[in-house]
């Protein structure tokens, strides 16, 4: 009887174990599930370019290393960021073209050029950036002085910085015409500095008082190809170029403008790198836009200009005879393509729907290819075209697509931003669910 208890205790035992380890189990799946279900209501959240995000959960998908998020074991497209992995494949191809080798000795200092307006700007980054806009001819770089930044973002509150007097009674007005790029107003009014506030849509402003006005050109969200638009005596334009490269829109001209803005993250495609440059005419403006900088993060990593600068000096070799023996496909031809390939597929989708519109560009002949097309913008802004349906974004999501309305643009939330330079697998998922799509 004794043994017989021990063999029934044992017994008991094992059961209570594994009833214990299948109730953790349990528990733990309905956490994750609750929080994957909070997340897409807005239960998680992170700050991503001045906006607050969902945070959701991260699985590897179908191959794509970036990625994909599930909600409700669904998957969920994530084309709200412009988030440029389409460029993976090439640079790939590329292999040990833009390796950059640096010992734990080299560049240790703060200082790049103290004989530089930008003191931190490596010589060699300044360098491959006027090489290559030489190449593609989109912007004039003599008699300018670069400032480099952590992205185009800090060099937008640099230039916010350098052109707000500190003695005036009040903050300088900032407009950009609708619909205009979502974070201007998130970051002119983050910092609540007292030099400059957010003062909307351009083409509602009107002032006899010095304001600075946005110029974004192609423009993000819509693709347009932008001119100033109040035309006051007293405003000072700057104008973000980003998107002023040969695979997104033809080169018509090279912009000579007063101050120009540019990031490697849409040029190149790396946006991890986190280097944007300045090109700027009034050597004082450069100097207050440095010491912002300096203020802000005592300079600009090194490490990333020297990877930025060879990935630039890539690009431009494969042009050169003798720096493309093996005869490659070259970046802006073969992101070009892509862009080509992209567009068409969206427009398929888009046309099989019934449901949506894009907007249609007039086509221009680019300076740099010699080639004539339409401009194939780095983001899509489709509108919801049924009657029933007054937020696209939310349309969108229903269907498992994420996407950023019109209203943080300033327009109507029947629009929608959709990037088109995510991954391969993302973005052929995406038209394929577009295509079918009904109200």
């Amino acid at each position: 009887m004794g043994k017989g208890n021990r063999s029934f205790m044992g017994f008991d035992l094992k059961v209570v174990l594994m009833v214990s380890v299948a109730l953790n189990v349990v528990l733990i799946s309905r956490v994750l599930y609750k929080e994957d279900d909070e997340s897409e209501i807005g239960g998680g959240v992170c700050l991503e370019s001045g906006e607050a995000q969902v945070s959701r959960r991260r699985t590897g998908f179908d191959g794509d290393s970036s990625g994909t998020d599930v909600l409700d074991g669904g998957a969920v497209i994530d084309l709200d960021h412009g988030n440029p992995t389409m460029y993976e494949e090439y640079w790939k191809q590329m292999g040990d073209k833009t390796t950059v080798v640096i010992p734990g000795w080299q560049f240790i200092s703060y200082f790049s050029d103290i004989k530089n307006v930008c003191w931190f700007l490596e010589p060699e980054f300044a360098k491959q950036a006027i090489r290559l806009h030489s190449l593609v001819g989109n912007a004039v770089t003599q008699d300018r002085y670069i400032v480099v930044g952590t992205g185009s973002s800090q060099l937008y509150q640099a230039v916010l910085y350098a052109l707000t007097p500190t003695d005036s009674p009040g903050p300088m007005s900032v407009v950009s015409a609708a619909p205009f790029y979502s974070s201007y107003p998130l970051m002119t009014d983050y910092l609540k500095s007292g030099l400059h506030r957010w003062a909307g849509d351009a083409y509602n402003f009107s002032t006899d008082e010095p304001y600075i006005e946005l110029v974004t050109s192609p423009n993000n969200p819509d693709g347009s190809i932008r001119q100033a638009v109040v035309n006051g005596d007293k405003g000072i334009l700057v104008h973000d170029l980003a998107y002023y490269w040969p695979q997104y829109t033809p080169i018509s001209h090279q912009a000579d403008e007063d101050v120009m803005l540019f990031t490697i993250s849409k040029s190149t495609g790396h946006a991890g790198t986190r280097i944007g440059w300045a090109l700027v005419k009034d050597p004082e403006i450069a100097k207050k836009m440095t010491k912002f900088i300096e203020i802000n993060t005592i300079g600009v990593s090194k490490d990333s200009q020297l990877r930025a600068a060879r990935i630039l000096q890539a690009v431009s070799d494969d042009y050169d005879s003798s720096g493309n023996a093996k005869k490659n496909e070259q970046f802006f031809e073969y992101s070009y393509n892509v862009m080509v390939k992209r567009w068409n597929e969206l427009r398929a989708a888009v046309d099989k729907s019934q449901i949506f519109s894009l907007p249609k560009f007039p086509p221009g002949t680019c300076t740099f290819s010699g080639q004539t097309f339409e401009p194939q913008p780095a983001f899509a802004w489709v509108k919801c075209e049924q009657e029933t349906v007054d937020d696209c974004e939310s349309f969108f999501r229903g269907h498992n697509i994420l996407t950023r309305g019109g209203k943080h643009f300033g327009v109507s939330p029947k629009y929608v931003r959709i990037s088109m330079l995510d991954s391969n697998n993302k973005f052929k998922i995406f038209t394929e669910r577009l295509s079918s799509m009904k109200f």
